[in-house]
């Protein structure tokens, strides 16, 4: 098994991440105004499936769309999205409802906390991954008061080995959570999906870290990676219920929030052990469900400034309040051309 002890997981196959750079830089003129030159299609499972491709002037958006129950919403068209940045209406370049291959890390706390409940958790993960896009590139990280990555090379190449990952179990130490969120997002910069996506499994506080969370909430929304938390917070009493009680627990729930939130992704509090392996599924479907939505702003400064984004989505049927989670805005391209060059992924939400 392949283990990448402190930092060298955030520092793997630096020439790795220049050729993704590279590659990035040479496909952006595919993405053009239409969805055909996005990239190839597929049907998979009745929907239409394709690779989108970064462009440093594209801003993407992956879009979840609920009413107020809660049920996602997937019969809208591209009329009944408006998408606002900086408070100025947008024009979509590119809209699909398309299930698009992912690059996607499991980050599953490992400290001793979580002996107990490494079984239901490595279950749940489990019914995550099967929901797996063939095309899809994953890995798994495990972390106690350090992280490692239990995939061999960058990604996982088969069932087989995401598996014997997820069942690396070393239940022991402390929490550097922050840490191992930070290293994960390093490590999605290997891949040349489109999307990202962390899922991160945790049951307490941050205890060992270099990185504060102000460096990492930076951090996570300059990679533009959509990250969803699950908090197994509060203790297991009586009857396998979780309570979130103390100030410690409480500050955790607030951690794992604003991250989900300040990603586009969603944070999750089961109540019990046996609530996970549901959380999990809902979270991939989300994932599976989502809209795409592109376009070029209309503000060209190329300042690093921070746009916030709004999208509003209205039901093609009566007045129904529809609700939309995607990323709440981005940071523009440095204007240097080689940091443009550089941080031509972190530019776009995708």
């Amino acid at each position: 098994m392949h283990r990448l002890r402190k930092n060298a997981l955030r520092h793997a196959a630096p020439g790795m991440m220049l050729v993704a750079v590279a590659l990035c830089l040479l496909v952006a003129a595919a993405l053009a105004n239409t969805l055909a030159q996005a990239g190839p299609k597929s049907q998979t499972g009745g929907k239409q499936s394709f690779t989108l491709h970064s462009n440093v002037d594209l801003v993407v958006l992956h879009a979840t769309v609920t009413n107020h129950h809660g049920r996602r919403i997937d019969d809208l068209s591209k009329d009944d999205f408006k998408v606002y940045e900086d408070g100025q209406l947008q024009k979509l370049a590119i809209f699909s409802h398309a299930d698009i291959p992912v690059t996607m890390g499991i980050v599953i706390d490992d400290s001793g906390s979580m002996a107990d409940k490494r079984p239901s958790v490595n279950a749940a993960a489990w019914t995550f991954v099967n929901t797996s896009n063939p095309n899809d590139q994953v890995f798994v990280v495990n972390f106690n008061d350090v992280y490692y990555i239990d995939t061999p090379g960058a990604f996982a190449l088969n069932i087989q080995q995401l598996k014997a990952a997820l069942d690396h179990i070393d239940a022991r130490g402390g929490t550097a959570l922050y840490d191992a969120v930070y290293a994960s997002l390093d490590h999605l910069k290997l891949g040349n999906r489109s999307k990202k996506v962390l899922l991160v499994i945790t049951d307490g506080e941050d205890n060992s870290s270099n990185y504060t969370f102000p460096q990492l909430l930076r951090y996570a929304e300059q990679s533009n990676a959509e990250i969803y938390t699950i908090g197994l917070l509060g203790g297991d009493h009586s009857g396998g219920l979780f309570h979130i009680g103390s100030g410690g627990d409480r500050h955790a729930a607030k951690i794992l929030k604003e991250l989900a939130d300040a990603t586009g992704g969603k944070a999750y509090f089961p109540k019990t052990l046996s609530q996970v392996n549901e959380v999990c599924g809902t979270i991939a479907h989300s994932i599976r469900d989502q809209y795409t939505l592109a376009y070029y702003p209309t503000n060209k400064a190329r300042d690093g400034t921070f746009r916030a984004i709004r999208v509003v989505a209205s039901a093609p049927h009566g007045h129904q309040r529809l609700i939309v989670r995607t990323r709440p805005g981005y940071y523009a391209p440095n204007a240097s051309p080689r940091l443009s060059a550089t941080n031509s992924t972190l530019a776009l939400p995708h």
